[in-house]
């Protein structure tokens, strides 16, 4: 059976994401290196205690719910979460209590979710709302966002700033489970032939062009590639998903790829991220600099790694964000960056198993969008940071520091939960 009625699996799970969680602090204090170390023991010791508190509350809260979701994605991200904070403390004191704060913001966003939205099925009722809402987003970002780190997306709210684009990718996740749940048997079958190819009707691709223009209205700008690829990216997994047809993929694909070879030629800050990432050598103490560091931090890690708090990923710029797999791998080794890629398969194979198990079509689309968008992203940063990829500035899910990104990731967990407590 695939969910039981207590919560015995994510019991028996959170014992090793405390210790997980309480070895790396332990390591950080015999190392002196971090805010831990700084803080003192007595310091540390209610650090700790209160984000394992924190963690242990929301699995008692589920468990007196009686909530029947998924047991495993909860502790597997906790333990993400656990990973991120550690690497925080160690990398960037300064940062270490805000990323402690955005924690607890996500996991109420997660609860909250959880326990109001006890019909998931309603989300599909206001899809065009969602496209308007979505439109409102993007253009107030455009409008009125300041730039950080090259991009244009983020909104400075005074106390903290505000990233519109990560609640836009779930609200778009949403409208497309439900726009193609609605249209996908004619999507499917089409409507009239091409050249002996069935095709739809212009009306029915619609979503297509408008995740064309989105994408490039990203990149153009907001100078976002990073977000631009995973937005595109989690749509064509979703049509394809949706109809079982290749002919949307690779026409989406040529799509974005003729847009973004125009914006190449027409606007210098793409060209530029083309280059750092052919050659980021011939610019070594510039522009290619943070792709380097990053490419010396992941060869000097080893098999096994420098150790908690030995390495020297500060030499990173932008390390606790856009680099933090660099800093991950230097001190734990391949075998630590392979450990975290097994829990984010382990995560993905676990959302396309709710997509599986799901009572309704849109149920499906949704957690199997919600899946591939983690999925997506991962492979972006992770692509970027090891030069497989042009680098993007997207954060890793759970682990890089970033509240919009952490709190939106749990409402992403929170959203796949719940479709699996009705599968």
């Amino acid at each position: 059976m695939m969910y039981s009625g207590t919560r015995g699996h994510e019991r028996a799970l959170f014992i090793y994401v405390i210790l997980f969680f309480w070895l790396g602090l332990f390591s950080l204090l015999g190392t002196g290196n971090g805010t831990v170390a700084a803080a003192g023991i007595k310091q540390s010791l209610l650090f700790g205690g209160v984000v394992s508190l924190g963690l242990i509350t929301v699995h008692l809260l589920l468990e007196k719910w009686k909530f029947r979701g998924d047991q495993f994605l909860f502790p597997l991200t906790s333990m993400l979460s656990a990973a991120g904070l550690v690497m925080i403390l160690r990398l960037k004191p300064d940062y270490a209590m805000r990323q402690f704060v955005w924690l607890f913001v996500g996991l109420a966003a997660f609860l909250v979710t959880v326990r109001l939205l006890q019909n998931y099925k309603r989300l599909e009722d206001y899809k065009y709302i969602y496209v308007l809402a979505a439109l409102i987003l993007l253009l107030g970002t455009i409008l009125f966002g300041v730039e950080a780190g090259g991009a244009r997306s983020w909104i400075d709210l005074g106390v903290a700033r505000f990233q519109p684009s990560e609640i836009v990718k779930i609200i778009l996740v949403i409208f497309l489970a439900s726009y193609l749940e609605d249209k996908k048997e004619v999507l499917t079958v089409g409507t009239r032939n091409l050249w002996g190819i069935p095709v739809p009707g212009l009306q029915y691709v619609g979503p297509l062009l408008v995740m064309w223009g989105f994408s490039l209205v990203l990149l153009i700008f907001q100078k976002d590639l990073g977000t631009a690829l995973i937005f595109f990216g989690t749509f064509l997994v979703m049509i394809y998903i949706s109809t079982g047809r290749w002919s949307y993929v690779f026409f989406g694909s040529f799509l974005f790829g003729l847009g973004a070879t125009a914006c190449y030629f027409l606007f210098s800050h793409v060209r530029v991220r083309v280059a750092i990432w052919l050659n980021p050598w011939a610019d070594i103490e510039g522009r290619g600099y943070q792709i380097i560091q990053s490419l010396f931090a992941l060869g000097s890690g080893g098999a096994f790694g420098t150790g908690i708090g030995l390495g020297q990923p500060n030499l990173i710029p932008a390390v606790h964000t856009d680099f933090v797999f660099s800093a991950w791998s230097e001190e734990t080794g391949l075998v630590g960056a392979i450990a975290i890629l097994i829990i984010y398969c382990f995560i993905i194979y676990r959302g396309f198993r709710i997509a599986l198990a799901a009572q309704t079509g849109f149920g499906a689309l949704l957690a199997a969008g919600l899946t591939s968008l983690l999925a997506v992203q991962t492979l972006v940063i992770v692509g970027g940071v090891t030069k497989l990829l042009p680098l993007t500035g997207v954060t890793l899910p759970f682990v890089s520091y970033g509240g919009s990104s952490l709190v939106s990731s749990y409402i992403m967990l929170a959203l796949l939960m719940r479709i699996s407590a009705e599968g």
